[in-house]
């Protein structure tokens, strides 16, 4: 907070809005490999503040609602929802900027869902999942006066299992939004 706080004091610009999209996730890891886990289709929503040191240079703090997971088969797919707080620092050119940072997760919760034969079934797994994850992210961006798009990747830093057996699987999105800026330049 104290850093937001600074930062702003010397901050060339502020400005924020709301941002959603899509998100294209799956496991990543040796253990995930050997599962065959597929990518799972999902989604984003939050918001975001611009924090301008200069022209070009900015931070980026964002609170979004983040599902993720992956399909373990046609049938089966595990559904994880976190509470992600990427701090993304910004070099724009134009109206384009290439952004990256880390990403933190709060699991908010996981369940493995099937639908086989037209019936559907949910088991709660969240008591399987560490309730932290680590991450990092490298994207592109645009801004159209009060919109803006991005896409990024955010590749899983911390194995995301809580078993007694290490599991080798971390989360693993590509991630696509748009965004309406509410206040600033």
């Amino acid at each position: 907070m104290v850093t937001f706080l600074a930062a702003g004091a010397f901050a060339q610009g502020i400005s924020g809005g709301l941002k959603g999209g899509l998100n294209l996730a799956n496991a990543i890891g040796k253990d995930a490999k050997d599962a065959d886990m597929k990518m799972r289709i999902a989604y984003h929503f939050g918001g975001y503040v611009n924090i301008g040191f200069s022209e070009t240079l900015s931070l980026q703090p964002e609170l979004l609602y983040n599902s993720v997971g992956a399909k373990m088969d046609e049938d089966v797919a595990l559904h994880m929802n976190y509470i992600s707080v990427p701090l993304n620092l910004q070099y724009s050119f134009g109206n384009f900027n290439i952004h990256a940072g880390p990403q933190f997760g709060f699991l908010m919760s996981a369940k493995a869902k099937a639908d086989v034969d037209g019936q559907s079934a949910e088991v709660d797994m969240k008591d399987f999942f560490k309730s932290t994850d680590l991450g990092v992210n490298l994207g592109l961006g645009a801004n159209f006066g009060k919109l803006n798009a991005s896409a990024r990747y955010t590749m899983g830093i911390s194995k995301v299992w809580d078993t007694e057996e290490e599991v080798d699987a971390k989360n693993g999105v590509i991630q696509l939004s748009l965004g309406y800026k509410l206040f600033g330049e």
